[in-house]
């Protein structure tokens, strides 16, 4: 019995989902068709590529393998039906992109209506994430890490910005010498982000601190900052825009990456947004960095990155 090749968008539903009827739901495809597909599919590999137990479908380390190979496939084919039907030339249509949500909405949305007035049948789909999605399956286009991601053939990536921390306060602990600030109350980030190096600074420099909060929103740390909650170590780029009163210098620095399919470079939509993002992070370096603002230096105290 030969492979059919129509199995590969059914396997790997199967392998997303972990469930018969959630991935024929996602395909339109009735369940007891999915079953019949999958030994149609071991029995001409000869091997079996999934096991079941009270959990669903998971995939067998033959099945590992071949899903590997599958989705590169299946992103081949789609890239050359996308071409074929002359849509690789056409800047129209959508566009996914994934990263921390403050990068949204604190910065990205800003530099948005000029995108829009430049390409006004481009839609951009913006998907708060910290997890990898697959670029295979278009769950998303670009993404933009805050660390340099593993070398991956399938993948292009480019580093975008530097992006500083500083820590940051309402007025009432603007006064405050630097002595002081291991006993004051600070705003943590959530235990999700424990190995992060914000919390392994913070820990460093205030060991014994009483979190009076930890939120894993960038978001929700700014607004508890600025009511007088606690301080804070925060994104120098937010920390400046939200009107909070900056103690420190850089205290921490990393990196952000962007990544996009190896054949994004050949769709006209997804060249025209790459070109789009690397154009807003050279534009606003300094902000992200947290060196300069305003032709200034900032940071009254400099305190040790260790």
């Amino acid at each position: 019995m030969n492979f059919d090749w129509n199995d590969i968008p059914i396997l790997l539903a199967l392998s997303r989902h972990g469930s018969m009827s959630a991935a024929g739901r996602a395909l339109g495809v009735d369940p007891s068709t999915m079953s019949r597909r999958l030994v149609a599919a071991e029995s001409a590999l000869q091997t079996r590529l999934f096991i079941r137990d009270n959990a669903g479908y998971k995939a067998t380390d033959a099945g590992v393998a071949f899903l590997g190979y599958a989705e590169r496939i299946l992103g081949d084919v789609q890239s050359m039906l996308l071409e074929t039907r002359n849509e690789a030339s056409a800047i129209n249509g959508s566009v996914r992109i994934t990263a921390v949500d403050f990068l949204f909405s604190h910065w990205l949305v800003q530099h948005m209506p000029k995108l829009a007035r430049t390409y006004p049948n481009l839609q951009l789909q913006l998907i708060p994430a910290n997890r990898a999605l697959s670029f295979t399956r278009r769950e998303a286009d670009f993404a933009l890490r805050l660390a340099r991601p593993a070398e991956d053939a399938a993948l292009v990536m480019r580093k975008v910005a530097d992006i500083g921390f500083a820590v940051y306060a309402a007025t009432p602990f603007a006064q405050l010498p630097p002595e002081q600030w291991p006993q004051q109350p600070w705003l943590g980030y959530g235990e999700d982000l424990d190995d992060t190096p914000e919390m392994c600074w913070l820990r460093r420099f205030v060991p014994d601190a009483c979190f009076a909060l930890r939120a894993s929103s960038v978001t929700t740390l700014i607004h508890a900052c600025q009511s007088g909650l606690g301080m804070a170590l925060l994104p120098c780029l937010l920390g400046e825009r939200e009107g909070l009163v900056r103690l420190s210098g850089t205290v921490v620095a990393r990196e952000i990456w962007l990544l996009a399919h190896r054949d994004a470079g050949r769709i006209g939509r997804f060249q025209a947004v790459s070109d789009w993002l690397r154009e807003v992070f050279d534009q606003d370096a300094a902000q992200f960095s947290g060196e300069l603002l305003d032709g200034r230096a900032l940071g009254e105290v400099e305190i040790s990155r260790g």
